[in-house]
């Protein structure tokens, strides 16, 4: 068995790949959680206050999502969606932007960047729409009943009752989901497993072994997924009874 080569992957170029590939992660996960987390808000708005029309609309929209492979959907945004948007409109992102460039030397302003975050984003929301309305659940049917006497409209009554205490049961699965899309975004950086493929043998080609590269690889996300729990963990709503042990104390 070959001898492992730690200092041919730690260095020069095939070292500045794996980074590469680890920021454009990161940044496409933020993308995504902030997509995921605007679309599950709205959609869970209206589910509560649409009606059958908008129940039904919203359920299409988790069936959808939920039940079709990840792989599908970002082959389907990038490829069959991308090239159904206006020629002007592709070329405006085409483009270099002296903007587009995110710390790291990631460019966001690309198909690729775009058509991941907006994949990830629609694929997660699904699964948080269902997270958090489980959430909405357990809270009493008599807060709701007071807040709608105090006249309460039905946009106030989710933002200021439902939504921060449904967010308060349900964090622990939500940061779940969180977690879930930060490890889906390395399959979405590639766009398949051809680029996946490519990556490694341009490593290989530099004379270091694809073994180490993936090593290092995992440990970065291995650490990031734990700082990421831990960070999504202390910033997110107590639930009533945690606020109340501390009034007590």
């Amino acid at each position: 068995m070959p001898a492992l080569d730690w200092q041919g992957v730690l260095t020069g170029q095939p070292l500045q790949w794996i980074l590469s590939g680890f920021l454009t992660t990161l940044w496409v996960t933020l993308a995504g959680i902030i997509i995921a987390s605007v679309f599950a808000i709205l959609f869970l708005l209206l589910r509560l206050a649409g009606g059958k029309t908008g129940h039904a609309i919203v359920s299409i929209w988790v069936s959808v999502f939920r039940n079709t492979p990840l792989l599908v959907q970002l082959l389907f945004w990038y490829f069959a969606a991308w090239n159904g948007l206006p020629v002007a409109f592709r070329d405006v992102i085409n483009a270099d932007h002296a903007w587009s460039i995110l710390p790291g030397d990631v460019w966001w302003f690309t198909p690729e960047f775009l058509c991941s975050a907006w994949g990830l984003g629609v694929f997660t929301s699904a699964f948080l729409i269902e997270e958090i309305e489980s959430g909405l659940h357990a809270v009493s049917s008599g807060q709701r009943q007071a807040a709608l006497a105090q006249g309460f409209s039905a946009w106030r009554l989710f933002r200021y009752i439902l939504l921060p205490q449904g967010l308060a049961n349900a964090w622990q699965p939500v940061v779940g989901q969180y977690l879930n899309l930060m490890k889906l975004s390395s399959l979405a950086s590639g766009i398949g497993f051809a680029e996946l493929t490519y990556q490694v043998r341009q490593i290989e080609s530099y004379n270091a072994h694809a073994l180490e590269a993936f090593t290092v690889g995992t440990v970065l996300y291995l650490l990031t997924g734990i700082a990421l729990g831990l960070v999504l963990v202390k910033l997110g709503p107590s639930t009533q009874k945690g606020r109340q042990r501390r009034v007590n104390a």
